[in-house]
């Protein structure tokens, strides 16, 4: 997923702006956790990165992504890049 979020809207409030990213973001997640796991992988991973545009985005870890929105709502950005690659790994 390489997204970018709006959250100015005319007739939405940007608070509900910021739920539907969340709310998009968490149906990407779910999603690529049903997709079936290559031979030799024992979990799914995810490579993040947020920022206010796809070239300030800096890499932040996936259970930080609903602080990062939040941060970005507070801070009254027009909008935010959101980036999650997901990739199988093992386990050590």
């Amino acid at each position: 997923m390489k997204k970018t979020f709006n959250l100015t809207h005319p007739k939405i409030k940007s608070a509900r702006l910021a739920d539907k990213a969340r709310s998009d973001v968490k149906k990407y997640l779910k999603r690529e956790l049903q997709k079936e796991l290559p031979e030799g992988s024992s979990f799914w991973e995810f490579d993040c990165k947020f920022g206010p545009t796809a070239e300030k985005a800096k890499s932040l870890h996936v259970a930080d992504i609903g602080k990062a929105i939040d941060q970005a709502e507070e801070q009254q950005l027009g909008s935010f890049y959101v980036e999650i690659i997901a990739r199988a790994a093992t386990a050590n």
